[in-house]
């Protein structure tokens, strides 16, 4: 009797290679699954089950983890503004715990006796699937092909002609991971210090000009409309403004980050939606928020992100924080107003009733109307009677 081996399959180079490899060269019953984050749609989702059968799998299933994604992660990194190295919204980081964890249920579910994923030798992924696997499957064995035989994609191009596989081996040369959340783009630009992806290897070409005013409104931190039209679920609003926004090609960028195996790698990555909702939401954050609250937590935001991007999700700090997170946006309600160009966007300003920017207290730089000159002058002086004392006993202590 064959052995049994899920699959976390994309349909794309690596777990195609990996479905004719573990098949047909080591023997075994391969069970494929597609975990939908938001980046395929229903013809997409229908392609990807072709390939699998296509490639001879012993059965396929899709999981839609679009909403259980944004519920579990998504909202925390908007409440957060999380920007890896102030740049990337992590896009593929984030969606992956959700991969794997869905993975990791199916494996128990169908009592497989192996998980495997096309993960590399010199990426993060390798590390984010087998902590989640070790885990919530311990003992279970994990396959990875590519890392393993460390395989080039030339190599994997090479191995399925053989097969007589039919695939687009141009647009494989880049190596593309869609999601709500955005959407990376590797390539040989990329595994380089100097250089940037063509325009054709952006998945959403550019095809708007001139520009465009779009009206974000938050409730409690979360995005519920766009122009005034009303979504279900937030991924909807997430998804109708990237309809929106993708065209004129915001939202792109190289990743430039230190990997959990501890060396640096550039990766290309569009999230217009994504990079809109948190310039956005901070805009708004910084209007209600108090100076502190905003302190404390881009301070555990960041932690937050970056043991994230590490593959440590189950952390049980992560939900401490959480909690922290979601109480931080009970006032952030209002609308913002975001207008958009070809390659770049800006935040023209935000309407909230809870905007702590009100005029019954004075304007910055021209009226007061919560305090006298006076008052001034003692604050000041007691505000800053510690240094004083400090620098004064410092004289004295120099002159003896």
């Amino acid at each position: 009797m064959k052995k049994k081996v899920v699959l976390a399959f994309s349909g794309g180079l690596d777990t195609s290679y990996c479905v004719k490899y573990l098949s047909e060269e080591k023997g075994y019953e391969v069970h494929t699954i597609t975990i939908n984050t938001g980046g395929f749609d229903a013809a997409e989702v229908k392609a990807i089950e072709e390939r699998a059968k296509n490639l001879g799998v012993a059965s396929h299933i899709t999981v839609d983890e679009t909403k259980n994604y944004y519920d579990s992660v998504i909202r925390f990194l908007i409440y957060g503004n999380v920007l890896k190295n102030n740049t990337y919204p992590l896009s593929v980081s984030a969606e992956r715990m959700s991969q794997a964890l869905a993975t990791a249920n199916y494996a128990k579910k169908l009592k497989a006796d192996a998980v495997a994923h096309g993960s590399t030798g010199a990426g993060n992924d390798q590390v984010r699937f087998d902590m989640i696997l070790n885990i919530l499957v311990p003992g279970i064995e994990i396959i990875t092909p590519i890392r393993d035989m460390k395989l080039s994609r030339e190599q994997e191009i090479d191995y399925l002609k053989t097969k007589g596989v039919v695939y687009d081996f141009k647009k494989a040369m880049y190596s593309v991971n869609k999601g709500i959340w955005g959407t990376s783009v590797g390539g040989k630009e990329t595994l380089k210090s100097l250089g940037m992806l063509p325009e054709e290897a952006w998945p959403t070409q550019v095809t708007k000009t001139g520009s465009e005013t779009v009206k974000l409104s938050f409730e409690k931190g979360e995005l519920k409309k766009v122009n005034d039209k009303s979504f279900i679920h937030p991924t909807e609003a997430i998804q109708y403004l990237q309809s929106i926004a993708g065209a004129y090609g915001v939202g792109r960028d190289i990743h430039v980050g230190d990997t959990i195996i501890g060396i640096k790698g550039r990766v290309g990555f569009e999230a217009a939606a994504p990079v809109v909702i948190i310039k956005a939401h901070h805009a708004l954050e910084k209007h209600v928020l108090t100076k502190w609250q905003l302190s404390w937590k881009d301070q555990l935001a960041q932690f937050y992100g970056n043991w994230l991007h590490e593959g440590q999700y189950l952390d049980p700090v992560m939900r401490d924080i959480e909690a922290y997170l979601s109480n931080s946006q009970q006032n952030v309600t209002g609308d913002v107003t975001v207008e958009l160009h070809p390659y770049r966007f800006h935040v023209i300003g935000i309407e909230s009733k809870y905007d702590l920017m009100s005029s019954k207290f004075g304007k910055y730089g021209e009226e007061n109307l919560g305090w006298s000159g006076n008052d001034v002058k003692g604050f000041t002086k007691i505000f800053g009677n510690q240094t004083a004392i400090f620098h004064q006993v410092k004289t004295d202590a120099d002159r003896e």
